[in-house]
């Protein structure tokens, strides 16, 4: 919590906030539908490097479950690497735009630098606030991305994303720090008594139900 410029008052002030809001929207004890927690690594990194500013139901999810489907050996970093090599990971992706596919190849050579291979090896790393920070090094990768990615992998975090600040603004919480908001809403999840990726799963699919109404968004 280096980065917060607040004292620990406020945010629990704030976590107060956001957990009551979420209680007179509904918010269940236990929600039954969470974000996918993958053990394929190629698949991890796909989702986490399409998922920022696309439709996550027509666009990422798809090429996804395709990774899953075709690519059932690109499920370690050993595997990806010789793919970047090959320069097949467009094909991989099933995307040509070069950010996202830079981004993509920066992510397979950070972790096999890093000697990673298997997403349990990603989740060990993720829990480190170190690497965490050299992972942030890389040009488009930030700390909501970073968050997003330990979500994917099972760890109990908050990917603050546009849907999390609106929820943060209905409830009445103006400071838009992305590591208050991180914490705000993991506090506000302990409050509540949820899951910290259950609470995030059903902001999600709240706030993004809102917007588009006539399809059917959970994860």
């Amino acid at each position: 919590m280096t980065r917060l410029t607040t004292d620990r008052l406020e945010l629990l002030k704030a976590a107060r906030k956001v957990a009551d809001f979420a209680s007179h929207q509904g918010v269940p004890s236990s929600y039954g539908i969470r974000r996918s927690t993958y053990e394929h690594a190629g698949a991890l990194l796909a989702d986490s490097v399409l998922q920022a500013g696309l439709n996550y139901r027509s666009v990422v999810l798809p090429r996804v479950d395709r990774i899953l489907r075709e690519f059932p050996d690109a499920d370690r970093i050993s595997a990806l690497i010789i793919l970047v090599k090959m320069g097949n990971s467009r094909h991989l992706l099933d995307w040509q735009h070069p950010t996202k596919v830079e981004r993509f190849e920066q992510l397979v050579s950070f972790f096999h630098k890093a000697n990673v291979e298997t997403t349990e090896d990603i989740r060990s790393l993720l829990k480190s606030d170190t690497l965490c920070a050299d992972l942030q090094s890389l040009n488009g990768i930030g700390p909501k991305t970073v968050d997003y990615m330990a979500c994917l992998v099972g760890i109990e975090s908050i990917a603050v994303d546009r849907h999390v600040r609106t929820f943060a603004a209905k409830a009445g919480v103006h400071n838009d720090e992305y590591d208050f908001l991180k914490y705000v809403f993991c506090f506000a999840a302990d409050l509540l008594s949820i899951s910290r990726r259950e609470f995030d799963a059903w902001i999600w699919t709240r706030e993004t139900h809102k917007q588009s109404p006539q399809l059917d968004l959970a994860l």
